[in-house]
């Protein structure tokens, strides 16, 4: 035992020798080790977006309403099958309810992109190409939607477009596509380090350097400063940028506005790992990628094209990485701008009306997208995939109903798809899950077989009655977009409350037990809650059962809620 307590001690103090070397290493790589030990929250966004603009793309302020091909179809999926599916969208009714997105999921693309870098679909399962397809849908009268991934591959091992969004983005838009889900498989986190940069060039496409950017001449903030560095012809370099440790800032002059080219020049780090920073220039934003290699020479050069206006252009040397939701928010504001401009730009190009492409952000809310998603996106995804499996619902319903504060219009929470049809959901879970879904303001794209719901047997007119209720479709759509929060919550009975535009209020009770709950409530209490914005009437509330259709008068609801079941009620002055 004595010779193991000797091993585990020179052990332990060469880990600690080890650990003290990296710091010191750190250091003199010019960087932050404080800073860089945030990123242990991952989850938290730590750069400041309270001044950015909202995500605002044209398209529909209302949660979408639609059809996706993933639960359904997997990776087996082809144009005639997506043709087949919006055929029985418009033949069903479902159209005339109010969907009307067609969206193909993953497994659509190519393993190859054609000649020019453009992603393509697969040759064989949609031969007539993704823009013909399209054409035929918007014929119909609904729209296409599409699918990628915020990484170097989908969820299934194909092209995405991490790297690529504004060639993919144009792509999109040139084939007259409306929505894009971008989901997280493969994702590669921007790193928060930063190396050493010596200087910065900056000259006219094909000329020689007209302007130097030197450490000596920057104005920094935070920790960022002159350092040493022996492995520089200069000797020394702007350091203690990394993991937004802080800034350095140039002001530089030119007579003439335009494109000119940027050329950094930086220490090569010893640990062979990608780095990253940011150029900030009047308000315009361009990353810089330093790749890992190795480090035959201590200093390297990276180049960027970048556009300086006339007079005046402050230049910001940064790196707001920290967190892998600052990375997310980055990343997947990257895809969303590019969308927007893609489809804004077809349009002039194409002299055609704008198609607006409403975004998803798929992130399964690992980074809390919630804090983040108005400022890239349309829509944003608050949990991992949903299954045809009740618990499953029920535990992804508990997480989403708490997040009613972040929703706005164009700017929904998105607890994923619809599951009605699927599985072995009874016929109370199947309206349980789709009214909790409308309570939540939650796009509502089905996932069952639509083909399947024009044959006139019982169980496809009980699956339409439920997935075409006008009145809780109205809850869903409702303008103001204020999903419904949970006023009392218990193990087995949860109350619902959702104001909507036109003063009126949708109130739901949800019983997650096994047994039927009687349900005795004073609709007075609601004006208790300020989110409910409820004006107490003199008389009676005139109360309209949502799945009856009953109406009456009456200041107070009495209901029976059946198993893994609701009661859903609008009530108006």
């Amino acid at each position: 035992m004595t010779g193991f307590f000797v091993f585990l001690t020179i052990f332990v103090i060469l880990l600690i020798l080890i650990g003290i070397g990296a710091l010191i290493a750190y250091i003199f790589q010019g960087k932050c080790i404080l800073c860089a030990l945030k990123h242990i929250g991952r989850g938290r966004l730590t750069m400041d977006i309270e001044n950015e603009p909202e995500y605002m793309s044209g398209a529909s302020d209302t949660p979408i309403m639609g059809w996706s091909s993933w639960n359904l179809l997997r990776n087996h999926i082809d144009e005639e099958a997506i043709y087949d599916t919006a055929k029985a969208m418009k033949e069903s009714g479902l159209a005339d309810a109010g969907y009307e997105y067609v969206n193909i999921d993953d497994c659509w693309q190519s393993t190859m992109r054609d000649s020019d870098g453009k992603i393509q679909a697969d040759l064989e399962a949609f031969p007539s190409g993704i823009k013909s397809l399209c054409d035929k849908v918007n014929a119909l009268g609904l729209k296409l939607g599409i699918y990628s991934s915020n990484g170097t591959l989908t969820c299934e091992d194909m092209p995405a477009s991490l790297g690529n969004e504004e060639l993919d983005a144009r792509t999109f838009a040139s084939w007259g596509i409306e929505y894009v889900k971008y989901d997280f498989c493969h994702n590669q986190k921007l790193t928060g380090s930063t190396p050493i940069i010596e200087f910065a060039d900056i000259s006219k496409p094909g000329e020689h350097s007209e302007m130097r950017l030197r450490p000596d001449k920057a104005h920094y903030t935070g920790r960022a400063k002159v350092v040493k560095c022996s492995g520089l012809p200069s000797k020394e370099g702007i350091g203690f940028i990394n993991h937004g440790a802080g800034t350095a800032q140039f002001h530089v002059d030119v007579p003439y506005g335009g494109d000119y080219v940027m050329t950094i020049h930086y220490h090569k780090i010893a640990l062979h790992r990608r780095q990253y920073m940011q150029v900030h220039i009047n308000g315009r934003v361009y990353e810089v990628h330093m790749p890992k290699g190795f480090s035959m020479t201590h200093d390297a050069k990276v180049q960027l094209h970048i556009r300086l206006d006339s007079g005046d252009n402050k230049i910001v040397f940064c790196n707001p990485i920290v967190t892998m939701a600052d990375s997310s928010y980055i990343q997947y504001k990257r895809m969303g701008m590019a969308l927007r401009d893609a489809s804004r730009e077809w349009a002039k190009v194409s002299g055609r009306e704008e198609k607006p492409i409403t975004f998803s952000i798929c992130e399964w809310g690992f980074s809390h997208p919630w804090h983040w998603g108005s400022k890239a996106g349309n829509m944003w995804r608050t949990t991992m995939d949903i299954t045809p499996n009740w618990l499953r619902i029920v535990g992804i319903y508990n997480k989403s109903v708490d997040l009613y504060e972040y929703a706005s219009p164009a700017h929904i929470n998105d607890p994923d798809m619809l599951e009605v049809g699927n599985g072995k959901l009874t016929p109370d879970e199947n309206r349980a899950h789709f009214t909790l879904w409308c309570m939540m303001a939650a796009p509502l794209v089905l996932g069952n077989d639509l083909r399947k719901l024009t044959d006139g047997s019982s169980n496809s007119r009980f699956l339409l009655s439920v997935l075409t209720n006008k009145s809780l479709i109205l809850i869903d759509q409702d303008p103001l977009v204020k999903p419904a929060k949970r006023i009392k919550r218990s193990p087995a009975l949860d109350i619902l409350a959702r104001p909507l535009a036109n003063g009126d209020t949708a109130i739901c009770f949800f019983n997650k037990s096994g047994k039927e709950r009687p349900v005795e409530f004073s609709i007075d209490s609601l004006k208790e809650d300020d989110y409910l914005n409820f004006k107490k009437a003199k008389g009676n509330y005139e109360v309209h059962d949502l799945w009856t259709d009953e109406r009456y008068s009456s200041t107070e609801i009495t209901a029976t809620v059946p198993k893994h079941g609701v009661a859903v009620f609008r009530i108006s002055q």
